[in-house]
């Protein structure tokens, strides 16, 4: 069997593919790939931003007669670079497992003096979505004392963005898709080879912080392959449905049907990230729209629906817990710290000399890091320190991981640096009281039960992550625990807006 396989000719456009022709190779052994690389229009025009161009799919239509016409068996796209609308006689039939689907920010080292001194940024981008969304975020998450956040467009592939950046006089950082990067940098081809050596080169003059997919959802379908194929050639299209990743499909059309509704383009100042967890789809939808209708939405949508109690029977745990600070030092072995709250942060030299990567919870953790003067790399988005960083391709080499906590602490994934003593509250209510509990702390739920041990009847609720997995492992060991009276929620708020009865 003999496949064609055309996408355009840049080094990613071409990576990827390879990835679908060498997907194809190991599920049908013996198939023979033709490739056939050419520019686009979008590869021609570097001048005007994209979202100025009249026509659509800048990077894509231009391989639309090839496939109607039978000259090339399928095209491998940036799913992202697709228009939302459907195409008369082709159609996406199938995807590869996505790749990071977030923002990258990188910032030249040389230029931080500079920055703190103006106390202004200026950001290479042509991305209305990225501007509109990340403006007040990068003022007070940037550990720099900003003022000011401005937007200069540029084009180009990925080397040529990093090069411009390092070659301006004016600009002092770049964001891109984070996918784009960690493809580059871990193509395994020898035609590759100059391009991955060059972008380490590159990389060691930045710093970089992941940017969180909660503030910047990422442009509908970023990260993910997009395989188009010939409507009428059904032999081909069941050939690549056997290579297609289900969930990466399901996500990442999600995302394009949410922003195809809101009118669809690159033009358009959206952000909406899908993600697909064992608790259930979270998604993140923000940005503006053409008629100005500000969207800032956030959902988790779980197997099963909460019940609904009046106001009265539902109880919360306060945040007045006492933590005093232990004199404790960072292991030299560690070269990334994952910091569970701003309180866990030791305030003393061999803290502040740390040179590896730090990582927050969440963003209160990143924002309160950041006052402190402190560089994040990124955070979990309170989802739990079992949430992917996907940092080892950036460092470039494994990372030996502690996580920052009080000291008893739970261990989950991650060694524990007890950095602070909890002191739990002692004078708890009544529970016979409440029906429904939010939990912040696990530590405190596992006090509470002591105490009242039958609150293991009642039905619980907590954030996603450790305090999730707390409680769930410890009702487990109770018989008279019923599974289904455990519950999920984004944060508190979440909690109190789809349980509380009208």
């Amino acid at each position: 069997m003999r496949l064609k396989i055309s996408a355009r000719k840049s080094d990613l456009a071409r990576l990827q593919a390879y990835m679908v022709g060498e997907a194809l190779q190991s599920k049908y052994p013996g198939t023979e790939i033709e490739y056939r690389f050419k520019e686009s229009l979008g590869d021609i025009n570097l001048t005007d931003p994209l979202w100025k161009i009249p026509e659509k799919g800048v990077f894509t239509q231009d391989f639309y007669s090839e496939l109607v016409n039978g000259e090339t068996d399928m095209v491998v796209h940036s799913w992202k670079d697709l228009p939302t609308e459907a195409k008369p006689d082709t159609e996406i039939v199938a995807t590869l497992p996505r790749a990071d689907q977030r923002d990258l920010l990188l910032v030249r080292k040389d230029a931080l003096a500079n920055i703190r001194q103006d106390r202004t940024i200026r950001i290479f981008s042509s991305s209305p979505r990225r501007a509109y969304n990340l403006e007040d975020f990068l003022k007070t998450h940037l550990p720099l004392r900003l003022e000011k956040v401005e937007f200069e467009n540029v084009r180009g592939n990925i080397p040529t963005r990093i090069r411009k950046l390092l070659e301006s006089d004016s600009a002092h950082g770049l964001i891109l898709a984070k996918a784009a990067l960690d493809r580059l940098l871990t193509a395994p081809h020898a035609e590759f080879k100059e391009t991955r050596e060059l972008l380490r080169f590159y990389m060691n003059q930045m710093e970089w912080m992941v940017l969180p997919l909660s503030i910047n959802p990422n442009a509908a379908a970023q990260g993910a392959l997009a395989v188009e194929v010939a409507s009428n050639r059904k032999d081909i299209r069941d050939l690549v449905t056997g290579i297609n990743h289900a969930e990466t499909f399901k996500a990442a059309q999600k995302e394009r049907d949410i922003l195809a509704s809101f009118g669809g383009g690159c033009h358009q100042k959206i952000g909406i990230a899908v993600l697909s967890r064992p608790f259930g789809e979270l998604s993140f939808l923000r940005g503006e729209t053409d008629h100005g209708q500000v969207l800032r939405e956030k959902s988790l949508l779980t197997p099963r629906s909460p019940p609904k109690l009046t106001a009265s029977l539902l109880w919360s745990e306060s945040s007045s817990a006492v933590r005093s600070p232990l004199a404790v030092e960072i292991p030299s072995a560690a070269t990334a710290l994952f910091v569970s709250r701003s309180e866990a942060w030791p305030d003393h030299a061999n803290a502040s000399n740390f040179q590896g990567l730090i990582w927050a919870a969440g963003l209160k953790t990143w924002k309160k890091l950041s006052d402190k003067g402190i560089w994040v790399h990124g955070c979990s988005d309170g989802l739990g320190e079992a949430e992917s960083t996907s940092l080892e391709t950036l460092a470039g080499k494994a990372l030996n991981w502690f996580k920052l906590s009080h000291q008893d602490g739970y261990h989950g994934n991650l060694p524990v640096i007890g950095t602070y003593e909890l002191q739990l509250i002692e004078d708890l209510p009544d529970f016979n009281k409440f029906e429904f509990f939010f939990w912040n702390s696990g530590s405190q739920f596992l006090q509470a039960l002591e105490q009242k041990p039958e609150l293991a009847t009642k039905l619980h609720a907590s954030g996603p992550g450790n305090t999730h997995e707390i409680i769930r492992e410890r009702l487990k060991k109770n018989k008279s625990f019923d599974p289904s009276k455990l519950f999920v929620f984004l944060d508190i708020e979440d909690w109190r807006t789809q349980c509380t009865k009208n």
